[in-house]
């Protein structure tokens, strides 16, 4: 299981005899007009993961992972078919558990493909390890002069010196181990290249995300501040550090400009905003974030760019992402001002004076008003027909999961967002049985570690107890209107690239056919 807070563990044992409630409205929500009055679940695996990918092929396969450092192959089950999830656990496509440092705040935190993936085989994985104990875990400390910042008057923490903890990004292939690469059941375990390695400040929040833009092709990576309460060293708002940021690298044109100084085998795009301001460190996409916990790019709309960010004593956030968007923290958290305790002198660079506020998000009491504190996770915007009162919604969670919250955008592309808290339950006839608490009216998911998003576009919950599907409304006795306009039969499964080639091959074959028959009438 991942917590995005340590501070949060202790609270583990209270939150199952919890008194769950609904709270009071925050900042960016309200009653949204018309929203959903519940969202219905199938449970389809029980495994635990703390992340899902579909698969780039675009068939009904996606990859599971967990926080130890093994990724499987999945098959998702068509909606309504009372099937569940295709998964050998013995055959895991990649196993690095022996590099991947696991705790409560490390482990395997992401994975994407590279654009060109059923070409290439590339694909990238980020993890942490420990210096001592993981060969090749060695990079520049975070905390470091160019930041104004000594190892040296850092707390060791639980034995744990400053910056023995990293964080990696690699690179690994699927070349070889199948004619191509979208035939692959397993990958190489050994790394191709090392992309980025930065060590760690201490045992604090380290995000560790990472996603490719579908408009531009370059490749993000989510990082937290590194340490547990406030910012002391304010890395977040340190225009040098990079710490509580965005980053933007190329991993196609590998570390072409020499003399940067970078953190491993990558270019800067030359569009980054470190081109119009000079202070960036030129990895910087966008400063100011605590620790972003699940980024997502909306699929029909590539602009929109959401994180959920995890704040620390009142307010958890999404933010939309912007080139050079500064997100406040920590001279805010969510739209309230943050005062810092015991702020070092040292401290440098540079505080913004116009933040941009989260569009959605709670305070901790609206979460959980007997435990009062709160842990976002970020989603998506649904953009399936499974459930179509949801479609255009962006879905987000608490760690909590006391009710998942909706977000609409009104009116369309005024990035004016309103959001509200609604139920869920477990159909009755899903395919591996909920358990139930509160009479029967909620399903105890547990934990939530992580959304994802298969090639349908179906929503899927991954918690401490299994996978859990958004389905139709009505297996829920969900009232949605626009149910009745969609089929009553399930959608057929997408089309893999080996079958759209086949499709193509039946075209042309049909098409000279008919062309030869036409000569002949013509002779």
């Amino acid at each position: 299981m991942n917590l995005s807070d340590p501070e949060y563990a202790p609270l583990m044992e209270s939150i199952l005899s919890a008194d769950l409630t609904n709270g009071a409205q925050s900042f960016g929500i309200h009653k949204a007009h018309q929203a959903p009055n519940g969202v219905c679940l199938d449970k389809i695996g029980n495994g635990s993961y703390i992340g899902m990918a579909p698969h780039p092929d675009g068939s009904d396969r996606v990859f599971l992972w967990n926080q130890q450092g093994k990724i499987w192959i999945a098959t998702v089950p068509v909606g309504g078919s009372n099937e569940v999830l295709e998964l050998d656990e013995s055959k895991p496509f990649l196993d690095i558990t022996d590099q991947v440092l696991v705790g409560a705040q490390f482990g395997v935190m992401g994975m994407d493909f590279h654009p060109n993936f059923v070409s290439n085989g590339r694909f990238f994985v980020s993890y942490h390890c420990d210096k001592l104990r993981h060969s090749g875990c060695s990079a520049r400390c975070s905390c470091n002069s160019e930041i104004s910042c000594d190892p040296a008057t850092l707390p060791i923490d639980s034995g744990i010196v400053p910056c023995q903890y990293q964080i990696v990004v690699s690179e690994f292939t699927a070349n070889g181990t199948a004619s191509t690469p979208s035939l692959a059941e397993s990958a190489k375990p050994l790394e191709v290249r090392r992309i980025f390695t930065m060590g760690l400040p201490d045992k604090g929040v380290h995000g560790g995300q990472i996603l490719f833009g579908p408009a531009d092709g370059f490749l993000y990576v989510m990082t937290g501040i590194g340490t547990h309460q406030g910012d002391p060293y304010n890395f977040a708002q340190n225009k040098r550090s990079l710490l509580g940021k965005i980053l933007r690298i190329d991993v196609d044109q590998r570390n072409e400009v020499h003399d940067q100084g970078l953190w491993g085998n990558y270019s800067i795009p030359r569009d980054n905003p470190y081109n119009n301001d000079r202070q960036l460190a030129p990895e910087i996409w966008a400063l100011g974030l605590r620790n972003p916990w699940r980024c997502s790019f909306d699929s029909e709309r590539p602009p929109y760019f959401m994180c959920g960010d995890a704040g620390q004593d009142r307010y958890e956030e999404i933010d939309m992402i912007t080139k050079g968007g500064n997100y406040g923290w920590s001279i805010y958290e969510g739209p309230y001002p943050f005062e810092p305790a015991n702020v070092p002198e040292k401290s440098t660079s540079s505080s913004s004076n116009s933040p941009i506020f989260p569009v959605m998000g709670y305070n901790h009491s609206a979460a959980d008003k007997t435990i009062g504190s709160a842990s976002i996770t970020g989603g998506y915007f649904y953009r399936s027909q499974t459930d179509p009162c949801l479609y255009g919604r962006y879905l987000y969670i608490d760690l909590y999961p006391d009710g998942i919250w909706s977000g609409i955008e009104n009116p369309e592309n005024s990035r004016n967002f309103t959001s509200s808290k609604i139920p869920y339950r477990c159909a009755h006839d899903s395919p591996i049985h909920c358990e139930e608490i509160a009479e029967g009216v909620m399903p105890a998911i547990g934990y939530v570690a992580s959304f994802g998003e298969d090639n349908r576009k179906d929503i899927h919950i991954l918690t401490t107890t299994g996978v859990y599907r958004v389905a139709r409304p009505s297996r829920c006795n969900y009232h949605c209107p626009k149910e009745r306009t969609v089929a009553s039969k399930p959608p057929p499964p997408p089309v893999s690239l080996s079958g759209k080639l086949w499709e193509s091959a039946k075209f042309y074959a049909l098409l000279v056919s008919s062309l030869m028959l036409l000569l002949l009438n013509l002779v």
